[in-house]
């Protein structure tokens, strides 16, 4: 699986894993919360585990772009909030940086 699709699936395994651990802890829900809680933040440590780079912390630092991106998409499509611009703003650069970071030449 390329790259960026790892991103993405990685990012959405985090949010959906920390998610139901929000609504299990701020809005008072079921502990039965906990379990695809779990479940997904093990499929995201897995995942982004399968990213292909020399470094993991590298492979991270890019991830970092991604996540941000997405959790403001998880915002916009599930919160139903839309991001103003400067979250758009914000995406933008994080994404430039992970790409900078990920893409970027090394000797």
């Amino acid at each position: 699986m390329p790259s960026l699709l790892l991103y993405i699936a990685a990012a959405l395994a985090e949010i959906a894993g920390c998610f139901a651990v929000w609504r299990w802890w701020r809005d008072d829900a079921s502990a039965w919360w906990l379990l695809p809680a779990v479940a997904s933040l093990v499929a995201f440590a897995w995942l982004l585990s399968q990213i292909d780079a020399d470094y993991a912390g590298r492979a991270f630092a890019a991830y970092g772009g991604v996540y941000i991106v997405a959790s403001l998409g998880w915002l916009w499509w599930v919160e139903q909030r839309l991001p103003d611009r400067w979250d758009l703003i914000g995406g933008v650069l994080c994404l430039v940086g992970a790409a900078v970071i990920l893409l970027g030449p090394r000797s």
